[in-house]
């Protein structure tokens, strides 16, 4: 990566066409998320979360993945993600490649650091997550398909409260012995705050030992997500999700909110001499244009004061 000054820079995973519109209770067009895909690309994102591999009756949301995928640009500068909670999504991104098309460049793995969550969002315990996710990861990269993985709620559950910091690096360990090209912490519900993230993180650093990159993803449900952020750069994390507008949330996690905002982890990184190859002002006006989309502003504190 490039640096500005003597700072390293960052990689914006942007995560809005999945994570950000999955909660939604209107039903986006494919139309209108591919063209939301598109400007995202424009304003310099190189990683995108485009879609989930889910049942369209538990997220109604993504029921045109496909076709999503299908219609996106075949750019070689531009890399891909559809989530995969099982082999069967694994299966279903792979399909997506068929027939000399693009498709998808990455499965996104995830599982749940808690029983009762994991058992919710995608019919899981612990044990049975990880089991599933070597699995999935082994048989994707078996497949050519490069393979990352999530281990969510890795801040606290929604229905257990705390999750100890043992049970998130002992999944950790057994993930990191499939050899996935990254390890992401999720705060799936934002009650993570710095000094976790640093000790977390920092442990976590420790375990991979620059084997594995790190990722961080934060929801501002607490409004923590962007000092969390900081405190993840600080840890040694260079990969950041976030969701244009700060939109986003969990359809399995009561009161979750939406992710950290595009806009206001680059103004962020930015007026800290970090760069992240996004154009601040034209997200900005993504963010107003796609407001028009939904029918209301979105959470962006950058945004809003722009």
């Amino acid at each position: 990566m490039s640096q500005t000054g003597s700072q390293p820079s960052i990689e914006l995973v942007e995560v809005g066409p999945r994570d950000g519109l999955q909660n939604e209770p209107d039903i986006v067009s494919t139309a209108d998320k591919l063209a939301l895909i598109n400007r995202m690309i424009s304003y310099g994102a190189r990683r995108l979360e485009v879609a989930s591999f889910v049942h369209p009756v538990r997220v109604p949301q993504m029921a045109d993945a496909e076709d999503v995928i299908a219609g996106l640009p075949d750019r070689n500068d531009v890399t891909y993600i559809g989530l995969t909670l099982n082999k069967r999504g694994v299966m279903r991104g792979l399909a997506t490649k068929e027939g000399g098309r693009r498709g998808i460049d990455q499965a996104g793995c995830v599982l749940v650091a808690s029983d009762t969550f994991g058992q919710k969002n995608q019919g899981q315990t612990i044990a049975e997550g990880i089991a599933e996710n070597r699995a999935m990861i082994r048989f994707a990269k078996a497949e050519g398909l490069c393979a990352q993985v999530t281990i969510s709620a890795a801040f606290g559950c929604p229905f257990e409260g705390e999750v100890k910091p043992e049970t998130v690096l002992a999944i950790a360990e057994e993930m990191a012995a499939e050899d996935p090209v990254e390890i992401a912490l999720a705060d799936t519900i934002g009650v993570g705050v710095p000094a976790q993230v640093e000790d977390l993180f920092g442990r976590l650093g420790n375990l991979l030992g620059g084997r594995i990159p790190m990722r961080c993803h934060f929801h501002d449900t607490r409004g923590t997500g962007i000092a969390n952020a900081w405190a993840a750069y600080k840890s040694g994390v260079r990969a950041f999700d976030a969701s244009l507008g700060g939109l986003g949330g969990c359809p399995f996690a009561p009161k979750a909110t939406g992710n950290i905002a595009t806009e206001d982890l680059i103004y962020m990184m930015e007026r800290s001499g970090i760069d992240a190859g996004i154009d601040l002002d034209a997200v900005i006006q993504t963010n107003r244009g796609f407001a028009r989309v939904l029918g209301r502003e979105l959470p962006s504190r950058v945004a809003r004061a722009a």
